[in-house]
């Protein structure tokens, strides 16, 4: 070029700059910044949050807790323990006990351990798993009754001291007394409470779902020696508030407010014997139980002898003997004078009581079963079948 000398243009032409300025690298951070700055600040809140949640969770589980100690039953822990962060809350209980203190005769509970989780997004509904097994034992004595299961589930909703729902789940369960074995037997078991009305603290409804699967109960009448299935779907009206207060005074202002069970459907299958049934029971100023209930009964032929027939041929031997209470004398005369005629009185009286009850009712069919319709009456607690009295149901008050 003119005017260059030829040193001048041999120097390589200076180069600029490339280094960016403060504010060039200040906004390249910013993108790689900003969202490590949300994620921190959402973990924060986050743990906040979870501290929050426990908190309540924390509260509401001694919340009933208080409740519990209102109604006369005391728990109390061994160990006690939380955690679950960051997606739950779960409160354990080891060596977990309870004093019942509401009965004639104290008692008290001992399960080996009981463990409670809530969700961070709700923590006024608990969850709990009880581990067995459970004993039951009057105060300074040995455990009378113990109860075990594969699973069992306890779960409230609601904030104390007013529950919203409860729900309670067995599976592979049995109850046993000492010295007798195995009382009860269940395969599985749903109960599920809930408000349909009113509120906790006045005039509540509550809708009751119940399900078993395979209870078998033989020592505690014939009708249960054989495994049965339950379907249940009732409701109850009249109660005065969900306060703590034993059941007796429950039961005796539900009577009061002229309440009812209203039973929306029953279902119940047993072998060869299918019962459906619905209907409305109230309380009388005894505490026991009137009403009917229509029933549908499929299989009654097979039904009949598990209602006591040998209790009602023993009641009418007894008459014929004039010497009430002497049934199992009576019925082993029978069988001494005519070899077998105690086991033919019983077939014969339970084929006749089968063909009267067929007659009494209505003809009508369950799926494919012919059936007959009968009413189920209580009066004053005694149980009638059709025109047979078949059981008693003891006071509730």
């Amino acid at each position: 070029m003119p005017g260059e000398s030829p040193l001048s243009m041999m120097r390589q032409p200076a180069r600029r700059s490339r280094e960016p300025s403060a504010g060039n690298a200040r906004r390249r951070r910013w993108p790689i910044l900003a969202p490590v700055a949300v994620v921190v600040v959402a973990a924060l809140a986050w743990a906040l949050l979870w501290y929050y949640a426990a908190y309540v969770a924390d509260r509401t589980l001694a919340g009933w807790v208080e409740r519990e100690a209102a109604a006369g039953r005391v728990y109390s822990c061994g160990a006690q323990s939380i955690g679950g962060f960051p997606f739950s809350i779960d409160a354990r209980c080891t060596d977990a006990a309870a004093k019942i203190t509401n009965l004639q005769l104290p008692y008290a509970l001992k399960a080996k351990a009981i463990s409670f989780a809530a969700n961070v997004w709700r923590p006024t509904l608990l969850a709990g798993d009880i581990s067995g097994p459970v004993t039951l034992a009057e105060t300074g004595r040995p455990p009378s009754w113990t109860a075990d299961w594969a699973h069992a589930r306890l779960s409230v909703r609601g904030v104390p001291p007013d529950p919203d729902a409860l729900s309670v789940e067995f599976v592979q369960a049995h109850i046993d007394r000492a010295g007798a074995g195995a009382v009860l037997n269940i395969k599985g078991a749903d109960l599920q409470s809930r408000l349909l009305a009113g509120s906790p603290r006045h005039n509540p409804v509550i809708g009751t779902t119940l399900h078993v699967v395979g209870m078998a109960a033989s020592a505690l009448h014939p009708l249960l020696a054989q495994p049965l299935d339950i379907e249940l779907d009732a409701v109850l009206h009249g109660l005065k508030d969900l306060s703590p207060k034993p059941w007796a005074q429950r039961f005796r202002e539900m009577q009061a407010g002229n309440g009812s069970f209203e039973i929306k459907s029953l279902h119940v299958v047993q072998n060869d014997v299918v019962v459906v049934g619905s209907g409305t029971l109230s309380l009388n100023a005894n505490g026991r139980l009137d009403g009917v209930m229509r029933v549908t009964i499929a299989g009654i032929e097979h039904l009949v002898p598990l209602l006591g027939i040998d209790r009602l041929l023993g009641d009418g031997l007894d008459k014929l003997a004039g010497s009430p209470g002497a049934t199992a004398q009576g019925i082993s005369a029978i069988d001494r004078l005519v070899p077998g005629l105690s086991g033919a009185l019983r077939e014969s009286a339970s084929a006749s009581l089968g063909a009267n009850l067929k007659k009494m009712g209505e003809p009508s069919s369950i799926g494919n079963q012919p059936a007959v319709v009968l009413p189920l009456r209580f009066a004053d607690g005694a149980v009638y079948l059709g025109m047979l009295r078949v059981g008693e149901v003891p006071a509730l008050f």
